[in-house]
């Protein structure tokens, strides 16, 4: 394992091992941390109590976060007629039927983060399973949707965050930048909570938010008390 940097260590001495953390205070121990040239991310890491390998129990959704996720990302619709002008209209960065599926069959598929489709295209769309896997429109994270013009605003504002649990279990979430001010984090990570809370599948038995953790791109992790993080989604 690679020795950590100075600023690193730094930071770390910051933290008190074991602890679990009230989520304000962790946000603002993260933003305390949070000392790179660039203006980190804040990520939500959660452990659930679900097994993925099972599709009963697979927890995947889409939240508009209040304060969006200061992440700007480039989307790709799949859409015709008035929709595609509605999606052109409102920034998509890319817009297409059959001619955007032949791109992304010809190697484009990495140059878009996103990619959004109306109902009405998915046959036409679903041919690209096996090249866009976890980037396929699907309606369950709100990427097919008949108000394309929305979904394209929310998504390149970066008000709008996916999320699908891996196969470990953990859902990984951005909730804004350091730069952001204690209220606006909060708000986000009390939206996130709420979010996975509200896509907790009807087999999952047990405890469900096992572990929750929050870092900023280039610091420590801080453990956050579950309970405090479910109270706070809740108000």
């Amino acid at each position: 394992m690679p020795e950590r940097t100075k600023r690193y260590q730094d930071a770390a001495g910051q933290v008190e091992k074991g602890r679990l953390y009230d989520p304000v205070e962790a946000i603002e121990r993260v933003k305390r941390t949070a000392n790179a040239r660039f203006d980190e991310t804040v990520d939500l890491a959660i452990k659930l109590g679900v097994d993925p390998r099972h599709g009963d129990q697979m927890v995947r959704g889409v939240t508009p976060l209040p304060h969006g996720s200061g992440k700007r990302r480039r989307v790709a619709v799949f859409a015709r007629g008035d929709n595609a002008r509605a999606a052109e209209e409102a920034g998509a960065d890319a817009v297409g039927a059959e001619d955007l599926v032949a791109r992304v069959q010809g190697g484009a598929d990495k140059e878009f983060d996103v990619y959004l489709a109306t109902p009405d295209v998915m046959p036409l769309v679903g041919r690209l399973g096996r090249i866009l896997t976890q980037r396929m429109p699907n309606p369950r994270a709100g990427t097919v949707t008949p108000d394309i013009a929305r979904a394209v605003k929310e998504v390149k504002t970066g008000g709008r965050v996916e999320f699908k649990v891996e196969k470990a279990g953990i859902v990984h979430m951005p909730i804004g930048k350091a730069s952001y001010s204690v209220d606006q984090l909060r708000e986000n990570f009390a939206t996130a909570i709420g979010a996975i809370l509200k896509a907790r599948p009807a087999a999952a038995k047990g405890h469900y938010l096992q572990q929750i953790t929050l870092s900023s791109t280039m610091g420590p992790g801080l453990k956050v008390d579950t309970a405090a993080a479910a109270r706070i989604a809740e108000k």
